[in-house]
């Protein structure tokens, strides 16, 4: 069975909340876990609340990355978001892990888009000139 995506929902528990509240700390952290996946960088998107926690989003060609940290907790909820299979979103979530300096992690994953019961690779992508509008 083929899936479009793997979606992996991220808790980090027992972080270093000093990294957790730097904006640009956790800026610089998804968008490098991005990075070394594999993936293309589309936009970027983040914000500083008040008075702590931060709020992000990193599109990638190939799906996203979010954040959102609560650093009075040490804890921060993460979701790695891939399409395709170039992309290798465990190895975004690993940097991400370390980076943060996460004591206690746990990862759920999941299969988005399961539309193949059969043995067949879905393609990534659909050429234009396949695709069928039905009304």
């Amino acid at each position: 069975m083929y899936a479009l995506g793997t979606h992996l929902l991220i808790e980090l528990k027992d972080c270093n909340s000093e990294i957790l509240k730097d904006l640009e700390s956790v800026q610089t952290i998804l968008v490098d876990a991005a990075r070394k996946a594999n993936a293309t960088v589309i936009n970027i998107n983040f914000h500083e609340f008040s008075p702590f926690g931060i709020s992000g989003v990193v599109v990638i060609a190939e799906s996203h990355l979010t954040i959102h940290t609560w650093p009075e907790y040490g804890f921060a909820a993460v979701d790695v978001f891939t399409c395709g299979d170039t992309i290798k979103p465990e190895i975004a979530a690993q940097y991400i892990i370390e980076a943060f300096e996460c004591k206690t992690p746990s990862i759920v994953e999941m299969k988005r888009g399961i539309i193949s019961h059969k043995n067949e690779k879905l393609p990534h992508k659909v050429c234009h000139e396949e695709f069928q509008m039905v009304y």
